[in-house]
């Protein structure tokens, strides 16, 4: 009977060795196929996180461009809008030169006897105060009487005289510029000498 006894003891602990290895061995099954699992998901975390880093890398580029167009769009615009500024501006003064040169001549030639007239004094201020408002927005006449004849500044409608230095004798009609911009030429009489 004790040999019966030991005899089923050794069978239940060679079976219960046997339930332990198939656990060991499905234990180590299943770690393998969660390292694998784990192993997997980091490789693929990794891929999909290369991807995200290309794809950053790509919007990142293309908000940098966008940007550098942006700026480059900005200063255009600023650019042209100074143009067309400077632009209305010479138009404007275009339009009003025949008005200026009007009054000039009206106040050259006005007579003495109306020198202490209120009224022509009055013309006289509106007149100062237009020379002054040019001035304050960059027009000035063009200094030409007694001056070299400088074609760039001055348009040359009669030549008296023999040399080479020429001279701008006397002015017809005032010339204008806005800045360094010439709207028009001083109309002159040159004397040679």
């Amino acid at each position: 009977m004790q040999y019966i006894a030991a005899q089923i003891s050794k069978s239940i602990s060679k079976q219960q060795e046997k339930d332990m290895s198939k656990k060991q061995a499905k234990n180590k099954t299943t770690d393998t196929a969660q390292q694998m699992d784990t192993s997997s998901q980091t490789t693929t975390q990794n891929n999909i996180a290369n991807d995200d880093q290309s794809v950053v890398e790509g919007l990142t580029n293309d908000l940098q461009r966008i940007q550098a167009e942006f700026i480059n769009y900005k200063a255009r615009v600023e650019a042209e809008k100074a143009v067309i500024t400077q632009y209305s501006k010479v138009l404007v003064i275009k339009d009003l030169l025949p008005v200026i040169d009007d009054l000039e001549r009206a106040l050259g030639h006005m007579p003495t006897d109306l020198e202490a007239n209120k009224w022509a004094q009055g013309v006289r201020s509106a007149s100062n105060r237009l020379d002054k408002q040019l001035q304050k927005i960059g027009v000035t006449k063009i200094d030409a009487l007694n001056q070299l004849f400088d074609p760039e500044l001055h348009e040359a409608v009669q030549v008296e005289g023999e040399g080479d230095t020429q001279t701008v004798s006397e002015v017809l009609q005032n010339g204008y510029q806005l800045g360094d911009q010439v709207i028009r030429h001083a109309v002159v009489k040159v004397t040679n000498s």
